[in-house]
């Protein structure tokens, strides 16, 4: 198999699961990070944007697995010098892809997101782009493709940290400032996605597919408790959720102040609740969600200093403070 990338999040657990099962694996990146790729696969260096010649020649590949892309120009060069020559093309989309999440249950069928002028770049569209890729792919491989829309994809090697936060928060104990409790959260662990991915490819699965998890419906308050069950017991923590209102009054940021949160409102009503459905019809399985935050917690202390020290999501210690402080002395009705 070709995997288109290879070196980022998701893509090293593709690649050793890959191995690990017997698959002869050639990845394609620009060759800019540490790969520490497996013996035995092999390593073309190139751009998707302006260089693609290592790719060109008449080598075949049972399945083409694209993570990177977020320009459909990519797809389109891509496919260019590589249509015909694999039996599969698996394109790693989002559910950033839908328009709104007003509706309940939302299925692969939902209306997807558009935008004024098909030739932007702008990452304010990067829904609407990855729509216009997921189109390109099934151009250059009709009926051939299989589209997956991840939502937030957490674990070991995320350094986004969107996720990572609440287990280093929760781990240092005290008094954890979180969100409504009953708004909802789906995360879906990196090595469930690139497994399952890897076996789509084995079964030769087509179609478009919403992949997060769990598997049964999760509230924010419960993804905290099940990242506090991987603490240990003795360990003072409490969780205290707050409510949207309030966080809105001190300037508190969903997504990147508390991460995993977005407020249950408006046309973000029902996000955190797409259905899967029909990813789990095609065997997606998960990782408990104690052992995703042990690993991830795991994983940060091996991390630079410096990176421990100031993280990419969350708040800082000084600033939860002032918000729980705000939050006990506010008026009782």
């Amino acid at each position: 198999m070709l995997i288109l990338g290879g070196t980022g999040f998701t893509g090293p657990h593709q690649i050793a699961y890959a191995v690990a099962r017997g698959h002869r694996v050639t990845v394609f990146n620009r060759g800019r990070r540490q790969a520490d790729l497996p013996q035995g696969v092999k390593h073309l260096v190139g751009d998707r944007n302006d260089n693609l010649s290592a790719l060109k020649g008449t080598a075949k590949w049972d399945v083409i697995i694209d993570n990177p892309t977020t320009f459909p120009r990519w797809v389109k060069s891509a496919g260019e010098v590589l249509q015909g020559r694999a039996e599969q093309y698996v394109f790693i989309s989002t559910l950033s892809v839908y328009d709104k999440w007003n509706v309940a249950n939302m299925d692969e069928n939902a209306p997807l997101s558009t935008m004024p002028d098909p030739t932007s770049e702008s990452m304010q569209y990067y829904g609407a782009m990855k729509v216009l890729a997921e189109k390109e792919a099934e151009k250059w491989y009709p009926d051939r493709v299989t589209v997956i829309r991840p939502g937030l994809i957490v674990g070991p090697r995320d350094e986004t940290d969107r996720f990572t936060y609440w287990p280093v928060r929760i781990a240092r104990g005290g008094e954890v400032l979180c969100p409504p409790g009953a708004d909802a959260a789906q995360i879906i662990d990196a090595r469930d996605l690139a497994e399952w991915t890897i076996r789509m490819c084995e079964d030769r699965k087509y179609g478009v597919f919403n992949a997060t998890g769990p598997r049964s419906a999760l509230s924010q308050l419960e993804m905290l408790a099940g990242i506090r069950a991987a603490m240990p017991g003795s360990l003072d923590i409490r969780l205290t959720s707050t409510d949207t209102a309030f966080l809105e009054e001190q300037k508190v940021r969903p997504w990147a102040d508390l991460p995993v949160w977005i407020p249950n409102q408006g046309d973000t009503l029902y996000l955190g609740r797409a259905n899967i459905e029909k990813a789990v019809a095609a065997g997606l399985t998960f990782r408990p969600l104690a052992v995703t935050a042990a690993e991830t917690l795991a994983w940060h202390r091996t991390r630079p200093v410096e990176q421990q020290a100031k993280m990419r999501a969350g708040l800082t210690a000084e600033r939860e403070a002032e918000v729980l402080k705000a939050w006990h002395a506010r008026p009782t009705r």
